[in-house]
């Protein structure tokens, strides 16, 4: 089915710039501009799906004629996807951890090995373990902070032993208690490169229903600073650990 059209804005031999057009039917903006394709160009593109191509405009013409409404369309991305982000990042990756339990966590035969021992195992070919480090390895810093309750559910207490595993492939753990953590959202979330939000979203069983992407700067730089004060009040794992 053809798309119906609405010139939105600009005229390329009155402004100088390209056209913008939207869909009607979908909300989408067309952009006129010139393919980008040499290859040296294209291989510096980074989160392009397949069959995406890439165009270049003036930056004028998204600034004056860009749509500005308010509402925010939330990006929903799939689990393949997501996971991509741990290899792509150039240098950061943080999480902030919020819940009292998750359903994976839950479902891993290394929790119900906690459960029956009181130690968590762990396989270290796991391709999160080989992932985090090989890219900590590279130089790159991978974090997160864990907030927890008093007293700790039995979830908490199995990551906290599995920190251990984490620091193993240079991720940087750290805690802090939930009566310390009250200027904190109660989100979860990873930031890349203090570029990108992947907000998760869970429903009541503590599964994870949809994966978010953020990059409107303004909403980044709000995780940045929920990011900057978590780390302000948290402490390593081993130390969080030896008073728990």
């Amino acid at each position: 089915m053809a798309r119906q059209l609405r010139f939105t804005g600009t005229d390329s031999k009155v402004d100088g710039c390209p056209a913008l057009h939207t869909d009607e039917s979908t909300g989408e903006i067309i952009v006129q501009g010139t393919p980008v394709t040499d290859p040296e160009d294209l291989m510096q593109l980074r989160h392009f799906g397949a069959g995406e191509a890439a165009v270049a405009v003036p930056r004028e013409l998204l600034v004056n004629w860009g749509p500005k409404e308010m509402d925010r369309v939330p990006e929903l991305v799939d689990r393949a996807t997501f996971r991509r982000l741990f290899e792509t990042f150039q240098h950061t990756a943080w999480r902030l951890e919020t819940r009292r339990g998750y359903a994976s966590d839950r479902e891993d035969p290394d929790f119900r090995a906690f459960l029956a021992t009181g130690s968590a195992p762990c396989d270290p070919d796991e391709p999160w373990f080989v992932t985090i480090k090989a890219q900590t390895a590279a130089g790159k810093k991978v974090g997160r902070v864990r907030v927890a309750d008093k007293p700790m559910t039995t979830e908490q207490r199995f990551l906290l032993d599995y920190a251990r595993h984490n620091a193993a492939v240079g991720e940087d753990i750290r805690y802090l208690w939930r009566e310390d953590a009250s200027e904190l959202p109660a989100e979860d979330f990873w930031i890349f490169d203090s570029r990108l939000v992947a907000l998760l979203h869970f429903d009541g069983a503590d599964n994870i229903t949809d994966i978010e992407l953020i990059t409107e700067p303004a909403e980044v730089v709000r995780y940045a600073m929920v990011r900057d004060a978590a780390m302000h009040h948290a402490v390593p794992f081993d130390r969080f650990a030896a008073t728990a």
